[in-house]
């Protein structure tokens, strides 16, 4: 029986490590939104998505219509609430996806020349 006890303590402890450990986000999350057509969207955009507590750094590109953005360690943002905040300034969100490519990373793609 003292086995079975060491078992079921050794459980437990997983269990509670396991319950309050963070979620861990991605590197960051991108969007392809319709609908950026001015310097001034990719202004109010990156306004609009720094006031997330979360939100680390923004990227905005007009030409590949992306919205990508990092988050602080251990953060992450829902879907739904990145989508609610740039479907009520006017945009239209296609995807969003998380990746883990760093947002330097995602800058240099989107600024690289064809």
């Amino acid at each position: 029986m003292r086995n079975g006890k060491n078992t079921l303590f050794a459980f437990a402890a997983f269990a509670a490590v396991i319950a309050t450990a963070q979620p861990v986000a991605a590197a960051t999350i991108e969007m392809d939104v319709n609908g950026l057509v001015c310097a001034f969207c990719a202004q109010g955009i990156e306004k609009k998505l720094r006031a997330f507590p979360a939100t680390t750094d923004v990227v905005v590109s007009l030409e590949k219509k992306l919205v990508a953005l990092s988050t602080k360690d251990g953060t992450d943002i829902a879907d739904d609430e990145l989508k609610k905040a740039l479907t009520d300034a006017g945009y239209t969100v296609k995807a969003v996806r998380r990746e883990s490519e760093s947002l330097d990373e995602v800058r240099r793609r989107v600024e690289a020349k064809p």
